[in-house]
């Protein structure tokens, strides 16, 4: 669970946008994408750029990847579906950092 936690650190525009409940709900989804896609022992950092609309973001794409071929672009993006915008509206660009280790 500290790793959990400290993966969902990474995520630069996560807190800024999420309650407390929501937050700890975002810890576990992006915990759960990327046991799911990528090597927790690993580290990267990824680019996304999505449209934010509703609370959510939609029609993510991959911008950058420093770990190429190794899951982190898929575990970006299932987290994406997970990351609460509030009211942000538009379109955004989202680093992820995972930090590896785990």
């Amino acid at each position: 669970m500290k790793n959990i936690l400290k993966i969902a650190g990474g995520c630069a525009l996560a807190f800024s946008f999420a309650g407390q409940a929501s937050a700890a709900d975002f810890a576990e989804a992006m915990g759960k994408c990327l046991t799911k896609n990528a090597n927790t022992r690993d580290a990267a950092i990824v680019m996304l750029e999505c449209n934010a609309d509703g609370g959510k973001l939609t029609g993510c794409k991959v911008l950058d990847n420093n770990q190429p071929g190794k899951g982190f672009d898929k575990a970006a993006l299932c987290v994406a579906d997970a990351l609460p915008m509030g009211s942000k509206t538009g379109v955004v660009k989202v680093p992820m950092r995972f930090p590896g280790g785990g």
